[in-house]
């Protein structure tokens, strides 16, 4: 950051970046699987990008008070003393239910109390379950980036019963391709899996 407040940033530099097939567009056929799988065929990778650093500072990161994970929102539909779920986002959702979880306190991953990693397990073995009172729903998957914001934050990713195509780190693509289902049926979802973890303690939409 300069004085004058412009972001500067330069390409990143170390030994695998130099080797890296940066400006090249990658082959996707070695993805596995077994046989042609359309959710593989469907899109083409584009090429790698320059890698600049320092990267821009995450939501959050500089000023907490910017952190969306902290605020009250109607999107949370369930939490304790510790952790929230959050779900409905705008847009809506293709797959039968996409959540977050994150700890009330501003934390990251990195230097979150023991007590807040301690509580980590439950909640997501919790909302898994939760997931599964869904009729539609085979299995619930979590997946951490927590590239947007400097909040400790995990999703939850229902995966509908008999789509095997979803299995695995795929499921996301699916959901982003997905049109949104019904509103009526989102909040019916959202629902079943608020009344099921309030059912084990912690309050359901505490922001009503």
């Amino acid at each position: 950051m300069t004085s004058e407040g412009e972001f500067v940033q330069h390409p990143a530099d170390t030994d695998w970046h130099r080797w890296a097939p940066i400006g090249q567009t990658l082959d996707t056929s070695g993805v596995p699987g077994s046989g042609p799988a359309p959710s593989i065929a469907a899109f083409e990778l584009l090429p790698i990008e320059p890698m600049l650093v320092p990267e821009k500072p995450r939501s959050g990161e500089v000023d907490p008070s910017e952190c969306g994970h902290c605020k009250p929102s109607p999107r949370t539909i369930w939490h304790d003393d510790e952790w929230q779920v959050s779900s409905g986002f705008e847009g809506g959702v293709g797959l039968p239910f996409v959540g977050s979880i994150s700890p009330r306190r501003h934390v990251r991953l990195e230097d979150a109390p023991i007590e807040v990693l301690a509580g980590l397990g439950p909640v997501l073995q919790r909302l898994s379950e939760a997931t599964k009172r869904i009729p539609a729903v085979a299995r619930c998957h979590f997946s951490r980036w927590n590239d947007g914001s400097a909040h400790l934050h995990l999703w939850a990713y229902a995966r509908p019963l008999g789509m095997m195509q979803g299995r695995g780190a795929i499921l996301p693509y699916w959901e982003q391709s997905m049109p949104a289902m019904p509103e009526d049926m989102m909040r019916e979802h959202i629902e079943i899996v608020a009344e099921a973890l309030a059912a084990d303690g912690g309050v359901a939409f505490p922001h009503r």
